[in-house]
């Protein structure tokens, strides 16, 4: 039950984002837009009612459970900027808004932007252990929840291995080309 509605969630979340964005962009419904993307982080209530109501069913928890908690850490830590990723590609594409900003070609500037990313992804996995700890606590059986722990401790590979990222970016900079003084203000105020 909790992978048909993780994969629900899903494609929810896509549908949703792709029509608001429509909405606004296309069809020229800010009011509406602005329903369906608010309506986003309801997904996720609907996700955690779930785990919580099968668990609470006496569900043995499993990976489908720890991947619950995933899908939710991440949408919170990286859900309104998947939002805005899309958004200005939407815009720039369908409304004639300004290229999408990238992020740092190289240098100092761009290890800041991969150890801020780093960052976030040590959030979704403190969040991820909070929420698997929290299904933990409420079921109070070791042997129902073996799994969870099983997988907390599997998840903590993902923050040792996006490390790897910042930390080539930081030891071997990539060397950035000189802009014109005109192009760096420019980019500055983007």
């Amino acid at each position: 039950m909790i992978l048909g509605i993780i994969i629900a969630c899903e494609i929810g979340f896509w549908i949703l984002l792709g029509l608001g964005l429509a909405c606004r962009y296309l069809w020229g419904s800010k009011r509406l837009s602005t329903a369906l993307l608010i309506s986003v982080p309801l997904l996720d209530v609907i996700l955690l009612a779930a785990a919580v109501i099968d668990m609470r069913g006496g569900a043995e928890g499993g990976w489908r459970h720890g991947l619950a908690a995933a899908y939710l850490a991440y949408s919170i830590v990286f859900g309104h900027r998947t939002l805005t990723w899309a958004d200005a590609r939407f815009a720039h594409r369908f409304a004639g808004g300004p290229e999408p900003r990238k992020p740092p070609a190289g240098g100092m500037a761009r290890a800041r932007y991969e150890w801020i990313l780093w960052i976030r992804i040590v959030v979704a996995y403190g969040i991820a252990c909070g929420l698997l700890s929290g299904l933990i606590w409420m079921v109070d059986d070791p042997f129902r929840t073996e799994a969870l722990s099983q997988f907390m401790s599997g998840m903590s590979k993902i923050p040792l291995i996006a490390a790897i990222w910042p930390v080539s970016y930081t030891l071997f900079p990539k060397k950035v080309t000189e802009e014109s003084p005109e192009k760096v203000i420019e980019n500055s105020r983007a």
